[in-house]
């Protein structure tokens, strides 16, 4: 590559952003980093109206969390600042030019008469659009004369200014991904480029800032691949064509069913998040769940969003972002949809908590058990954490899979109870109730000996103890070794939880 790779992440500060954002922001990141170019952040806020202030720093906190560390951005700054379109305040005047050299017209329908038109040619069962077909019919200057336009302008009539779509061309472009993909300009419609309240609209202030940020290359989603031939006729209307960027559309990712696309209004609908970060709407105070609050590492969703579309052509699946960056090559992301598996999403983020070590994933449970008033000795914590995170697929699964560590149980599994509370389990229960309360010590390896050798003596089976003896110290059939549990808890809360179990099993 000739020129040094610069990519850009522009989404807009309209609400969350949405997991398939962050998909578009990581591989944009990978690129960068594979071909050390740059990677910029570039907020674009011209379309007022649905602003949403907040928005812009859960963006800039997403990609942190995420590790995706831009080099340009409006946190930061950069060689090409400001990183807000809406504090850039230079579009009118490339407008202007677009003008000046006949690619682009004022157009002077209201509202109210392009709606009229639509319900006209719905009527007639016709869509629409102002093409090449209909626009020297309509309220704009290639209609008007130069002195109605004059007039009408000095008037302060609300006008927008509009792309001039040459007719029956055809737009080829090389896309990285799809290959050569064609479009027909007689299919495509003139789209406002400025609008009245004087914001350029995505498409002019896009390809603008794309230019004079020396953007190569355009890495985004498959839904702006229709805005695709516009953005190039506009390079080539400037004369930009030669410092034009490469284009690149990632697929789509799909819902779970593999029907349509994961949507942001899919969020906890379908049980799992579809945002980076947790969301507080402020307008309704609606809550929507996050993949860090809900105990996701950032490198297990790097990792897993890394697969949405993109394959390392091998069987290996865990990979540090490091890691991605050195394989990551977009000849091979694919051109089909990514269906999303939120049961893919667990199992990742299992095989990354495994990574941790116990006192780490000990220090993520601090603010959890805190919670419940719990203080505990992070010692204490990591051992426990040692004896049963084969069983986490989060850090806060810690307290279901662990809570007889802190707590005696409150409750006594009813199907357990059924099935090892015999006649005789009373009498065993205390005879090893008496038989521990004797030990001398309370090491985990001293009380199976212990217990064994009654077993032998008494000539009953091992799980005629055990059993009984799991459900008063845990109160069902889950956990650990029994004898590491009545290490951990002591010989003091150990005899406490018989005698209550005993009381309450009848």
């Amino acid at each position: 590559m000739s020129r040094r790779v610069r990519v850009r992440f522009a989404p807009s500060p309209t609400g969350p952003l949405h997991i398939g954002g962050v998909r578009t922001a990581l591989f944009n990141y990978l690129f960068a980093r594979k071909h050390n170019g740059d990677f910029i952040l570039r907020i674009e806020d011209t379309d007022q109206g649905r602003y949403v202030s907040e928005a812009e720093s859960y963006i800039m906190e997403s990609l942190r969390w995420c590790g995706l560390h831009y080099s340009e951005g409006p946190d930061i700054g950069g060689p090409f600042e400001p990183y807000r379109q809406s504090e850039r305040n230079v579009y009118r005047g490339f407008a202007d030019t677009l003008l000046e050299s006949g690619n682009a017209y004022y157009a002077f329908d209201t509202p109210e008469e392009l709606n009229s038109l639509r319900k006209d040619y719905e009527a007639q069962g016709k869509l629409f659009q102002y093409d090449t077909s209909t626009r020297n019919g309509l309220n704009n200057s290639l209609s008007l004369s130069s002195a109605e336009v004059k007039a009408l302008i000095d008037s302060k009539v609300p006008y927008v200014i509009r792309f001039k779509m040459p007719e029956n061309e055809e737009v080829k472009v090389n896309d990285l991904i799809r290959g050569e993909v064609v479009f027909h300009t007689s299919l495509l419609d003139d789209k406002v480029l400025f609008k009245a309240d004087g914001q350029p609209t995505y498409h002019l202030a896009n390809v603008v800032d794309d230019y004079l940020m020396k953007i190569t290359h355009v890495i985004r989603g498959e839904e702006w691949l229709p805005s695709l031939p516009l953005h190039v006729l506009l390079y080539k209307a400037f004369g930009w064509e030669p410092e034009m960027p490469e284009f690149a559309h990632l697929p789509l990712i799909l819902k779970p069913s593999g029907q349509g696309k994961l949507s942001k209004r899919d969020g906890d609908k379908l049980g799992f998040p579809v945002f980076p970060l947790q969301w507080t709407d402020p307008e309704t105070g609606e809550i929507s769940s996050g993949y860090r609050e809900s105990g996701y590492f950032p490198e297990a969703v790097d990792n897993l969003l890394a697969f949405l579309g993109w394959n390392p052509g091998t069987e290996r699946e865990l990979f540090s972002l490091d890691e991605l960056v050195e394989a990551f090559s977009l000849d091979r992301v694919g051109r089909s949809g990514s269906r999303f598996d939120p049961e893919k999403a667990k199992w990742y983020n299992q095989q990354y908590l495994k990574n941790h070590s116990d006192q780490e994933i000990a220090q993520l449970q601090i603010p959890f058990l805190e919670k419940r008033g719990i203080k505990v000795d992070l010692k204490y914590l990591s051992r426990v954490v040692s004896l049963v995170r084969e069983r986490m697929v989060f850090p806060q699964d810690l307290w279901e899979q662990a809570v007889y560590f802190f707590q005696a149980p409150e409750r006594y599994d009813l199907q357990q109870q059924k099935k090892v509370w015999k006649s005789e389990t009373p009498a065993i229960m205390a005879d090893t109730r008496e038989l521990l309360l004797q030990a001398f010590e309370f090491g985990s390896a001293y009380l199976e000996t212990l217990v064994k050798q009654y077993v032998e003596e008494k000539q009953i089976g091992f799980g005629r103890v055990m059993a009984p003896l799991r459900l008063l110290l845990v109160g069902s059939g889950m956990g650990p070794h029994l004898f590491d549990i009545m290490e951990m808890i002591g010989k003091e809360e150990t005899i406490r939880r018989i005698d209550q179990g005993l009381l309450a099993i009848r």
